[in-house]
């Protein structure tokens, strides 16, 4: 029979229990995380940047390099009858090739064919503002043109209402008597005003500096005033309907009226710039400035 041991009273009873402090390892507490510095930033970066190149390098530089004569899959392919330098599959195909399509890393999220679709959407884009481009310069071009050819009509409108004015002068019925008024011809009337304004303002000018300067005792004769700045005015009212349709009117269709006035009426080309001898103004080339060249 096995014989039980007695615990021995001069010894303390250990309990498992309890724990053992002198055993126990120290938990240092966590670091607080620390800012990291521009210069760290940089660094980690560019490792970050060296690694993404360095997997990005291993598939281009395996497929530019050919596989060795030992490889499994190259003897595979020489009992099929694949030499090097030639393509695969059946003879004569035309669109063999003989170099392996180059991988291409997908840096982005964008489904297949999304790059094309953008290219071709600036490629549109990019044609639509040449078109848009050209369209604008052939308009502006065609705008100046427009604008320099009616200055220029402009231009010959107020020339042939001078020459008709000088010849309506000259004439015995264009003649006025000294003292009486006439009824201008509506086709230059518009410079009469003009003409008139102009000689209103200056009149008011000198006027003014002619009150300044003068004597206040002095009165000025209301006739002599008009003698000294050349007789009676012509007759033109300050509202004229007959006018003001005239003046609305394109300056290609006043000049037209000008010059059939002058060639019906004085028997003058105002593109010859001749006075003829009769109606039939022989030697004229005809109406239009287009058979003077």
């Amino acid at each position: 029979m096995a014989k039980v041991a007695s615990p021995d009273p001069s010894k303390p009873e250990v309990n498992d229990e309890v724990d053992d402090y002198m055993s126990m390892a120290i938990v240092e507490p966590a670091q607080p995380r620390q800012k990291e510095t521009y210069t760290q930033r940089r660094i980690r970066k560019q490792r970050e940047a060296e690694r993404k190149s360095c997997h990005e390098v291993e598939p281009s530089a395996s497929l530019s390099t050919a596989i060795p004569t030992t490889s499994k899959g190259f003897q595979m392919l020489s009992k099929l009858g694949y030499t090097p330098g030639s393509t695969l599959g059946a003879a004569g195909n035309k669109n063999a090739m003989l170099e392996p399509v180059m991988v291409e890393m997908k840096e982005d999220r964008g489904g297949v064919g999304l790059a094309n679709e953008k290219k071709r959407k600036l490629r549109e884009a990019f044609e639509g503002m040449e078109r848009g481009d050209k369209a604008e310069e052939s308009g502006f071009r065609e705008r100046v043109a427009k604008e320099r050819e009616e200055k220029r009509t402009e231009g010959q409108v107020v020339g042939a209402m001078k020459v008709l004015e000088r010849l309506e002068e000259e004439t015995e019925d264009g003649a006025a008597e000294k003292g009486k008024k006439k009824k201008v011809n509506v086709l230059y009337r518009g410079l009469v005003r003009q003409r008139q304004e102009r000689e209103r303002e200056r009149r008011a000018q000198y006027d003014l500096h002619q009150s300044l300067s003068r004597n206040p005792a002095y009165e000025e004769d209301e006739e002599d005033g008009r003698l000294a700045w050349g007789g009676e005015e012509e007759d033109v009212e300050e509202e004229d309907e007959e006018l003001e349709a005239f003046e609305k009117l394109e300056p290609r269709r006043k000049l037209e009226q000008l010059v059939e006035e002058l060639r019906n009426k004085y028997w003058y080309c105002f593109w010859c710039k001749h006075r003829y001898g009769d109606e039939s103004m022989e030697g004229c080339p005809g109406v239009e400035e287009d058979d003077h060249d």
